[in-house]
């Protein structure tokens, strides 16, 4: 069997916002946001996913919304790339879904509290090194809850989730192994068939049972990840490799100082538009050099 990934955005919602999803989706809110205690019971999934017409590329939709017992929201969304003011967008998301429940005329009584539930394909706190995280208002000197805890923000790093097959043991453990490794499975897992709601979501995730549409916008999407992800990488080693070049312009310039004197501006601009090669071929002469002009010459020289 292959399996589509439950980490892209298309896969996301058809397994777990669809309409017939609701056990699959009380199964994983209660593991991820509860302990896997049956806190929930009932729910409702506002703007399920209605195949074929679903968008190709995902922008900032939510990938699924869901009111659950005691009439708590959640907002979901599974988020692969970590772009640019992501934390901000996670907060701007959960504040707006707050915000609008009113109606003109409505008092605040209203507001139903709202839990923002993330889950991310990159560490979105480094220094924490923790699978799961929960926020909250409270106090900065005692961190006194705040008793209205109108909004919560829930995060499960799949990176930090680092336990194999064989070392599953709750129900939390084994929904965060169905999002991190179904798409390196080619059967289900002894181990995870016993839980009938994640037997459902593997039948759902199984790419045979999906239409021709469904399978063209999967392939669109999965196009779209792999050339995101190739232009971040990118962008990150051209700025490793800028900031390496002007550690070196920048070391070069303090040993000229030294040697000669300050530089001149104009200078400068030259010396920051060499390339790496020039760069070392620099710092190797600049010993020999004794004033300004035997800089000149250098750079006229071995300069165009």
């Amino acid at each position: 069997m292959t399996f589509i990934n439950p980490k892209t955005y298309f896969a996301f919602k058809k397994i777990f916002g669809s309409t017939d999803s609701k056990d699959i989706l009380i199964s994983f809110l209660n593991a991820l946001l509860y302990e896997g205690n049956p806190i929930i019971e009932d729910l409702e999934i506002i703007d399920p996913y209605l195949p074929p017409n679903i968008p190709a590329l995902k922008d900032t939709f939510l990938d699924v919304k869901a009111k659950i017992t005691g009439n708590k929201i959640v907002i979901i969304e599974m988020q692969v790339l970590n772009v640019v003011a992501f934390d901000k967008r996670v907060v701007f998301n959960a504040a707006k879904t707050f915000a609008t429940q009113l109606k003109s005329g409505e008092g605040y009584s209203k507001l139903n509290s709202v839990i923002a539930l993330t889950i991310t394909d990159f560490q979105m706190f480094p220094q924490r090194n923790k699978v799961i995280s929960r926020f909250t208002f409270a106090d900065m000197q005692d961190l006194f809850i705040y008793p209205e805890r109108s909004l919560e923000l829930v995060f499960v790093e799949l990176p930090n989730f680092q336990k194999e097959l064989n070392e599953l043991e709750s129900l939390t453990d084994k929904w965060i192994y169905f999002m991190k490794q179904t798409s390196n499975l080619d059967s289900v897992p002894e181990k995870m068939d016993e839980v009938v709601a994640i037997q459902k979501a593997f039948r759902i995730a199984n790419q045979a049972n999906l239409t021709l549409e469904e399978l063209e916008t999967l392939e669109k999407q999965q196009m779209f990840l792999e050339d995101q992800q190739g232009a971040i990488l990118k962008g990150i080693e051209q700025g490793l490799e800028q900031g390496r070049q002007e550690g070196e312009i920048g070391l070069i310039l303090r040993l000229l100082e030294r040697r000669i004197g300050a530089i001149a501006p104009e200078l400068q601009t030259r010396l920051r538009q060499l390339p790496s090669g020039q760069l070392e071929a620099l710092a190797d002469a600049v010993l020999t050099f004794t004033d300004v002009t035997d800089l000149t010459a250098w750079l006229q020289d071995n300069t165009q």
